[in-house]
Order: C-alpha cells, then sequence, then structure tokens
C-alpha cells in the first residue's frame, strides 16, 4: 500500500486493533473519530469529526490517503431508541458512507474497504452455510441499512473507478470484547448453570485479529477490488464448544446442563428476551470463507482455542486475577 490509509472508527473495538496492526507494519495512518478517544496510538494521527452523519468536511481528512478502511457506523442495538430506526441507519450507515466515499472517488483515493454485516444474507442458516453468491435477506432496519450502503458503492465503483471492497463478518470476539460473548464469560465466571449441554448448532465466529489480518489484505490485495467476502475464522462452533472453550480460558469449569430445544423454542414464542436469546444459543449461522481462501490465499491467523484464550485473559486481568 502507497499512501496514508484512513481508519473511520479508530477509537472503536475492531479500529483499535486495525490502527496498531497497521502502525506496527509500517504503514503511515490517520484515524477519523466522532469524539477524543482515550486510547489513541502513538504514530498515528487523529482527527476528530463529531457526528459522521452531520456530513463532516472530507477534503482535508482525504489528503494523501490511498485507501480508506471504513468502520464507522451506527450499529444495532437490542434497545432501539429512535423513532424511525431505518432513517436513523439510513443517515450514517448509507448517507454518511456514501458521502465519504464520493469525497474519496473524487481525490483519487484508490481503494475503499466497507466493514458490512452478515446480517446482510439473514439470520441464520440451516443445512448448509452463507456465501457470497447468495440473494440477500436483511430482516432488521441495521441489516437493510448495510445492504443499500454495500449497493450504493458498487454503483460509484463502477462509475468512479475507485476500488470497493465488502467484508461481511460475523460476529466478532477477542480482547475489549463486549455484547453476547463478553455475558457468556461473565456467566461462566460466576459459576452459573447453563443450558447447553447437547446444544449441537454450528456457528461461525470471528477473532479480531483474524478480521484485522483480512481487511489489511483487501487493502493491498489486487484481486480484492469490486469483491465481496464473507468473514470468519473458518472453524465453526456449537454452544456448547463456545461455553466450555470459554471455561478453559478462564481457568473454570463449564456447569452445563441439558434442555430440550423444544423447550427453549416454546419459551421463545411467549417471551420476546428468549426469543432473541433462542436464535443466537440455540440456532444456527454458519458462512463459507472460500472465496477469500481462493482469491486471496487468505487463512486466518488464529484458531478460535488461542483467540478465546486471548480473551479470557483480558477479561481476568480486567477484574484484576
Amino acid at each position: 500500500m502507497d499512501g496514508r490509509i484512513l481508519v473511520t472508527g479508530s477509537s472503536g473495538f475492531v479500529g483499535r486493533q486495525l490502527v496498531r496492526a497497521l502502525l506496527a507494519q509500517g504503514h503511515a495512518v490517520r484515524g477519523a473519530q466522532r469524539r477524543v478517544a482515550g486510547e489513541e496510538q502513538d504514530g498515528c494521527e487523529y482527527v476528530t469529526l463529531g457526528d459522521f452523519g452531520d456530513n463532516p468536511d472530507w477534503a482535508p481528512v482525504l489528503d494523501g490517503v490511498d485507501c480508506i478502511a471504513h468502520l464507522a457506523a451506527r450499529v444495532h442495538v437490542m434497545k432501539e431508541t429512535a423513532s424511525d430506526p431505518l432513517a436513523a441507519f439510513r443517515r450514517v450507515n448509507v448517507e454518511a458512507t456514501l458521502a465519504l466515499a464520493q469525497a474519496a472517488a473524487e481525490r483519487g483515493v484508490r481503494c475503499f474497504v466497507y466493514l458490512s454485516s452478515i446480517k446482510v444474507n439473514g439470520e441464520q442458516t440451516s443445512g448448509r452455510p452463507f456465501s457470497e453468491s447468495d440473494v440477500v435477506a436483511p430482516v432488521d432496519p441495521y441489516a437493510v441499512s448495510k445492504q443499500e450502503a454495500e449497493q450504493a458503492l458498487l454503483a460509484l465503483s463502477r462509475d468512479s473507478g475507485m476500488e470497493v471492497v465488502i467484508i461481511r463478518p460475523v460476529l466478532v470476539y477477542g480482547p475489549g470484547v463486549k455484547g453476547n460473548v463478553l455475558r457468556l464469560l461473565q456467566w461462566i465466571d460466576r459459576g452459573w448453570p447453563l443450558p447447553f449441554r447437547g446444544v449441537n448448532n454450528r456457528r461461525s465466529l470471528l477473532a479480531l485479529d483474524n478480521l484485522v489480518d483480512l481487511i489489511m489484505l483487501c487493502c493491498r490485495h489486487p484481486r480484492a477490488a469490486n469483491r465481496v467476502f464473507l468473514a470468519a475464522d473458518g472453524e465453526d462452533l456449537s454452544t456448547e464448544d463456545l461455553a466450555r472453550l470459554c471455561a478453559r480460558a478462564l481457568h473454570r469449569q463449564a456447569r452445563l446442563f441439558p434442555v430440550p430445544v423444544s423447550v427453549i423454542k416454546a419459551l421463545a414464542k411467549r417471551v420476546s428476551a428468549i426469543g432473541r436469546l433462542e436464535q443466537r444459543l440455540y440456532g444456527s449461522l454458519c458462512v463459507d470463507i472460500s472465496q477469500a481462501r481462493r482469491l486471496l490465499d487468505w487463512r486466518p491467523p488464529k484458531k478460535p482455542e488461542q483467540a478465546l484464550a486471548e480473551t479470557g485473559a483480558w477479561y481476568l486481568a480486567r477484574q484484576g486475577r
């Protein structure tokens, strides 16, 4: 990669690690963020722009930039507060993304790597994994906005010649993780009995370092241009597998007991919160990463066991242990 790399969302979970990895490889990095963050990396030039949906002036930010890794987004939330969620997601994930991409194309930026979501494909799989050739099936406003952004970016690429690469990651985990993975670590650490024994679902996950590795590869690989790549570790786990690996990482014993999935499904129909958990903990969502393997010769550098051990070590350190 020649020239500077712009990372939007540089203070986020993925952005911090991407900036760190790019600097370690000797790249010139500019980080765009909403507000001043407390974990800025030495060697990165940071630009604070406020809300990306408020149409910031991208011209000075793009000076000397060769490639953009666009990670900033209005993310999926469990408790939505906007009166019109789709409009709120579109404002940031579609309109602000396209404004940045158009400014980048006008200034001759070579490559635009967009971090999308596997939710563009759908919420669950049955029988076979998702692939890039599947008809998209976004369900919620977040996923719809991501799919619309993808289409707008690919159209812009055709009109402008700027390379666009789209990455759809599955659930990302690693040191600093939040959400369901952190919740699972907390449950296991507290010794709670969990109804996961015998759960034979299959779920693709993605270690943070594996995602960062793929993003950096897409920034420079000529065969990545104008492609969509599904991203995962390449080793699917059941929820029972995941719980046991998390327990091992915490040096704890997983206290798992069986519950018939039919019982969980019956409860899910009556309690919406259980319904959301049922899909994530008992349903399957698998992806096929063979396109990234074939076109980019990508091999995820970390196995789930190693990445989860590092996640557990981070969690224990955070607890002062």
